[in-house]
């Protein structure tokens, strides 16, 4: 079954564009992840958090995942990680127009 997470932690910036450019290298490493289905980037710099949310093609791939963004956001000195996990429902989520 997808399994979607959602990724939130403590960013000081940069935001939009300045972040867009930033990121580039690792936005490349993380479509390259075994079982990525996709992933859009969040920020609030009004709250000084960032993120993402994903959608995995299958439980174990979004598992591995989190093992493996959580030390790299712990190696990067970022602390304070929020992670959720949802089983997406693909019956319903094809009525409301997401692709899964």
């Amino acid at each position: 079954m997808a399994t979607l997470l959602v990724f939130e932690f403590p960013y000081a910036g940069p935001w939009g564009d300045e972040m867009g450019a930033a990121m580039q290298g690792l936005a490349a490493d993380i479509a390259a992840e075994p079982g990525l289905i996709w992933k859009v980037w969040t920020e609030a710099p009004e709250r000084g958090t960032a993120g993402g949310v994903y959608l995995f093609e299958t439980e174990a791939a979004a598992k591995d995942y989190v093992a493996k963004h959580s030390a790299r956001l712990n190696a990067f000195g970022i602390s304070g990680i929020e992670i959720r996990q949802f089983a997406a429902n693909a019956a319903l989520s094809a009525i409301t127009r997401a692709t899964i």
